[in-house]
């Protein structure tokens, strides 16, 4: 049985649907995708196996108790640009947000492997 949905609640409904359309604007949750990517790239490096997938989900998710996204995207961001070459790439390597956000990650990620690996 089909049944009609009165304008009253459709921006109800309309608001409940963004909400789930970008759940990572949540605070402390961090995008489905940079989840992914941490897990693929920490499997890589300790291996193809179950063990590994469930060390590096534990790894992350820690991570994320620890680092608001926001922190863990600029940690991430400084240390990708850090590896480009030319003069200005040392300002990402040797600013005081760049240290911060470097010393704050790394802080986050041995803290990772104490719990999880």
């Amino acid at each position: 049985m089909l049944r009609y949905v009165g304008f009253s609640t459709l921006p109800l409904l309309l608001a409940s649907a963004l909400a789930f359309a970008n759940p990572a604007g949540a605070a402390g949750d961090y995008p489905t995708a940079t989840i992914v990517d941490y897990v693929l790239g920490c499997m890589q490096t300790n291996g193809q196996t179950r063990q590994a997938l469930e060390n590096c989900s534990c790894s992350i998710d820690v991570i994320a108790s620890i680092l608001p996204f926001e922190d863990y995207e600029r940690a991430e961001t400084f240390k990708s640009m850090s590896l480009t070459t030319g003069e200005r790439s040392g300002l990402f390597r040797e600013s005081a947000p760049a240290k911060a956000a470097s010393t704050e990650l790394k802080r986050a990620q041995a803290e990772a492997d104490v719990r999880c690996f």
